[in-house]
């Protein structure tokens, strides 16, 4: 389910100097923001639910999750070089799970940090608030790298199709439109944003808890499914 190799040439992939750069961004705003409310507003449990919610669960951790997910085998197919990871003597589901592990971690190390360190530069805390979007950035992390690592598998325009959704369904139609919240991971993970921080943290989210960790579960485990038996048909085709 794991191959050393495997991790480190994905790890290379995704940790290059260009790449690191791009997915230091975002954290970085995220605090210069973060330290910018707290010098003009003071301690604010109010600004500190705006600004986790708002910016870094609804648009940090998915373009982020993008870039991990998307990152770890598109370039891969694109540009042809699978081929010599598939000739190799290695199960797909194999290749498929180490990948996806490197994405997650890639994605939990760039959005959990800086979105504990913002929490608690944004109000120390209080109520438990930057704990609880932690555990959410955590938790989508592990279902956006699944689905985007999916659609590197599945399209040559993986990362523009990531970035709709991050961008539209996510940060707009997730945040305006009622029906399209239940389909939005970034509200499956603001329940248990909502469950984990304290009763006056005004956390909110339109998806149950049982059915947002049931929805969580479903599109890891289906993404990841899907996205071994289309790395199966891409070998046949070449062997073809």
């Amino acid at each position: 389910m794991y191959n050393d190799t495997v991790a480190r040439l994905t790890y290379r992939a995704l940790l290059g100097r260009r790449r690191v750069l791009i997915l230091l961004t975002l954290p970085v705003l995220l605090l210069i923001i973060a330290v910018a409310v707290r010098s003009f507003s003071g301690a604010d449990d109010r600004a500190a639910t705006d600004v986790l919610g708002s910016f870094a669960l609804a648009s940090m951790v998915p373009l982020i999750g993008v870039i991990a997910g998307t990152g770890a085998i598109a370039p891969e197919i694109d540009d042809g070089s699978i081929v010599y990871l598939l000739s190799k003597p290695l199960p797909r589901r194999t290749i498929i799970t180490t990948k996806l592990l490197v994405a997650i971690s890639v994605t939990i190390v760039f959005t959990t940090i800086p979105m504990l360190v913002a929490g608690y530069i944004l109000n120390g805390n209080s109520q438990g608030i930057a704990g609880a979007f932690t555990v959410a950035a955590a938790v989508a992390s592990i279902a956006y790298s699944a689905v985007f690592l999916l659609l590197g598998t599945v399209s040559r325009n993986a990362v523009v199709f990531g970035l709709v959704y991050a961008l539209i369904w996510e940060s707009l139609f997730g945040n305006l439109v009622p029906g399209a919240r239940t389909l939005s991971i970034q509200q499956w993970a603001l329940a248990l944003a909502e469950s984990t921080a304290g009763s006056g943290a005004d956390i909110t989210s339109d998806v149950a808890l049982p059915a947002a960790v049931i929805l969580l579960v479903a599109a890891t485990g289906l993404g990841t499914w899907y996205a071994i038996r289309r790395l199966t048909v891409l070998t046949v085709a070449h062997d073809d």
